[in-house]
């Protein structure tokens, strides 16, 4: 029989993290608004795509 109480640990190990950490992008897909940097072709897009990102 499985942890009847894993779930809920979970939920609260999430919503006790600082809410910057919980809405940060965890990929190039989920930055929205910037698509001047994001675009096929762009410099900042095209470092991470090929995942040699660069400090700026």
């Amino acid at each position: 029989m499985g942890d009847l109480f894993a779930a809920d640990r979970e939920a609260h190990r999430r919503s006790a993290e600082p809410l910057a950490a919980r809405l940060r992008p965890r990929s190039l897909d989920e930055v929205v608004g910037q698509p001047h940097l994001l675009a096929p072709g762009a410099a900042f897009g095209e470092m991470v795509r090929a995942g040699r990102p660069v400090s700026m």
